[in-house]
């Protein structure tokens, strides 16, 4: 019995060990810094708390789950599974890590209205694999770029299986993409160069898209498995 009593405490503690390496301190926290400035967390790394479906039901695992401090798209099935945040908002700087599996499709998509999956979108792609990336014009839909508008430029993804760090700062008509510490792209939405994007776009017949100043923040789940974490954003 004695014998049995050490061997489960031993197994105890190697479950413990492990749940310590996967799950950092520094993860899905805020530092007393960020807090004085006014950052918040959208994913507290536990469960779906502050996420809802695009049709505003709550999430539950299956098509997204949330592992190892990560909230995980999981791909591999038919029916996808888009969510968006609870919370909508206009001026806003966000941050987070990605992390993609070879092949992936996702994007962080912003100003999104209830019950609409259109909206800007900072694209979350493998450039090397996903065919997506020939596609559109000029490299417009290539990582970090805003899909099928406006392409990045000189974007370094890390490689398959490593988090990237993205940043994404929204303040009136300015709007700038970050890719690993390295701003991407920049732009004003009331520009002659955003407009004739635009009109080259496939959005080009959502007579709204230009004009919102408000919306949800919005995951995409395009078939493929992404992991997300470290979802900060502060109030501009």
């Amino acid at each position: 019995m004695k014998r049995m009593k050490l061997a489960g405490a031993l197994i105890v503690a190697s479950l413990v060990v492990s749940a310590a390496k996967v799950r950092p301190a520094d993860v899905n926290r805020l530092t007393d810094e960020e807090k004085q400035q006014g950052w918040r967390l959208l994913f507290n790394g536990v469960d779906f708390t502050g996420w809802m479906t695009l049709a505003g039901d709550s999430l539950r695992e299956g098509m997204w789950q949330v592992q190892d401090g990560a909230l995980t798209v999981l791909g591999g099935h038919e029916q996808g599974c888009d969510i968006i945040t609870r919370d909508t908002f206009v001026n806003f700087e966000l941050t987070l890590e990605v992390k993609l599996t070879r092949g992936a499709n996702s994007g962080i998509k912003y100003f999104i209205q209830p019950a609409c999956s259109v909206g800007f979108e900072y694209q979350v792609l493998d450039d090397e694999v996903n065919p997506d990336a020939k596609l559109g014009r000029n490299g417009n839909r290539r990582f970090a770029s805003l899909y099928d508008l406006l392409p990045a430029k000189n974007t370094t993804p890390k490689p398959i299986g490593e988090w990237n760090q993205v940043r994404l700062v929204v303040q009136g008509n300015h709007i700038e993409h970050w890719l690993n510490g390295k701003k991407v792209l920049e732009f004003d939405r009331d520009s002659k160069k955003f407009r004739q994007a635009f009109e080259k776009s496939k959005f080009r017949a959502v007579k709204d898209f230009c004009s919102r100043r408000q919306g949800h923040l919005f995951l995409q789940d395009h078939g493929r498995q992404v992991s997300y974490r470290n979802i900060k954003l502060r109030v501009l």
